[in-house]
Order: structure tokens, then C-alpha cells, then sequence
């Protein structure tokens, strides 16, 4: 699958996946400024901003489409940085081809499997009627029934956009991540990655616990964990100076 793609900035390549129900534009604002001293590519992953929809979805297939994308840049050596989904891909990728990669950064998500943890956002996401729905206002006011956190709505209504005048529509294919959630919190099964490796954990997360660091650091002989004190599972967007300041050490 050909991904959509951005990219800013000059230099040794940085590729960024987003995370479940994220996109591309999530990472701007950060982006902008690692693209300062990198060249950033910002990816869409299947199903999700504006790259295609597929039926099928799993991690196998996003190493692939990711695989894709690098190739046809004809990029190496390169640099990836990955949160939750997006750093499962770089897990899978690392695995199958860790030549291509000189350092990776995994943001609140490990290798290992998850219990379904989605429901109530699904929930909010499904109660929500585009045809009657008119403005994002609206559809903010309907998801607020479902979900209370403010910030999260912001971050999952980003997905909406004007199909045509009046109609708004999802640019994730939703009823797709809903089945295949099984596929999404899955295990990325491997022996181990030598590639030198960051895991940014948000120390109010449970994606990543202290209990999981043995095994963290067996799968990953060269990893380094680092823990953003004031920061939840969205490291990047609750903490961004800290996490920006912990990707630069690490790269440079």
C-alpha cells in the first residue's frame, strides 16, 4: 500500500507513525522542530489520515506498507520514532529490518500484548451520527455523553472531516479498527532487536510498567527507558518539551 506522507526540514532521515486513531498531524508541532536538524517524514498509516482504506489491518501488513515507503524513498540509516501503534510498527519493522535503522524511539508502548482497553472510546466513536451531526461543535457536545476528558475528544474529532457541504465523515475507517482491534493490541513476536533503542513512558500510563523492564531490556539488548513524570499515554502532547529534550539527547 502506498502510505501518505509529509515531510520537513534537511538532513539524516527521522520517520514519524502515529499512534490509533492519530494521524500525521499530531506530530507538527514537534515535528516542525526535530525537522530542525532532521529530515521528518511524517506517515499516515493504513486507515488512518489520508492514506488508504483496507479491509485488512494488522502489524504485519503495516511493517510491510511501512517497508514500502522507505524503499521507494530510497532512504537507509534511518531514524524512527513510533507512539503506541505507531511504535508497535517500528517494533515489527525493526525486527524484519533492522539494516535499514540506525536508532529508534518507542513512545509509551512495548512489544509485549494488551487487554481490550478501547470500549468506551469506541463507544463515543460509534454513537456518533454523521448525517444528522452538522458541525464539530455538535459532535463534540454528542461525544462529551461518552468521553469526559476534554483533550481526548480534541485528539479523536481531529479525524473528522467535510466530506461535502454539510457532511462531515470519518477520515480513519472506523468500522475496520473496530474489528480488527484484536490485531491492534497484539504481541510483535520476535527473538530480539539489537537495534539502539529509546522507550519515552509516561510515569501516569500503564502501557508500560516498571515490572515490564526486564523483559524490555532482554528483547532489546541496547534500549534505554526514560520516564516523563508529569505525563500520561500522549507522552509528546502532555509533556512536549520533555519528551522533544529526551528524542534529542538520544539522536544527537
Amino acid at each position: 500500500m502506498k502510505l501518505h506522507y509529509r515531510t520537513i526540514g534537511e538532513g539524516k532521515p527521522l520517520f514519524i507513525l502515529h499512534g490509533l486513531f492519530g494521524s500525521s498531524d499530531n506530530w507538527q508541532t514537534l515535528g516542525k522542530k526535530f525537522g530542525e536538524y532532521f529530515k521528518v517524514y511524517f506517515v499516515d498509516q493504513r486507515n488512518h489520515g489520508h492514506s488508504p482504506h483496507s479491509d485488512e489491518f494488522d502489524y504485519d501488513l503495516m511493517v510491510e506498507d511501512f517497508h514500502e515507503l522507505v524503499e521507494d524513498l530510497g532512504e537507509n540509516n534511518i531514524n524512527i520514532l513510533g507512539h503506541s501503534m505507531g511504535g508497535k510498527t517500528a517494533i515489527g519493522f525493526a525486527a524484519k529490518y533492522p539494516e535499514l535503522i540506525d536508532k529508534m524511539i518507542v513512545a509509551d508502548i512495548s512489544h509485549k500484548g494488551y487487554p481490550m482497553h478501547h470500549d468506551i472510546i469506541i463507544e463515543g466513536l460509534e454513537s456518533l451520527d454523521l448525517d444528522t451531526i452538522k458541525s464539530r461543535t455538535e459532535a463534540d457536545q454528542e461525544l462529551a455523553k461518552k468521553i469526559d476528558n476534554w483533550g481526548v475528544r480534541q485528539f479523536l474529532l481531529k479525524n473528522l472531516y467535510w466530506k461535502e457541504k454539510g457532511q462531515l465523515a470519518w477520515r480513519i475507517n472506523l468500522p475496520v479498527l473496530v474489528e480488527q482491534m484484536p490485531n491492534i493490541i497484539s504481541e510483535i513476536p520476535f527473538e530480539t532487536i539489537d537495534t539502539d533503542t529509546l522507550f519515552i513512558r509516561g510515569a501516569k500510563s500503564n502501557y508500560i510498567l516498571e515490572s515490564d523492564y526486564d523483559e524490555i531490556h532482554h528483547k532489546f539488548p541496547f534500549s534505554k527507558i526514560h520516564t516523563l513524570d508529569d505525563a500520561g499515554h500522549w507522552v509528546h502532547a502532555e509533556s512536549p518539551d520533555e519528551f522533544y529534550d529526551a528524542v534529542m539527547r538520544f539522536l544527537l
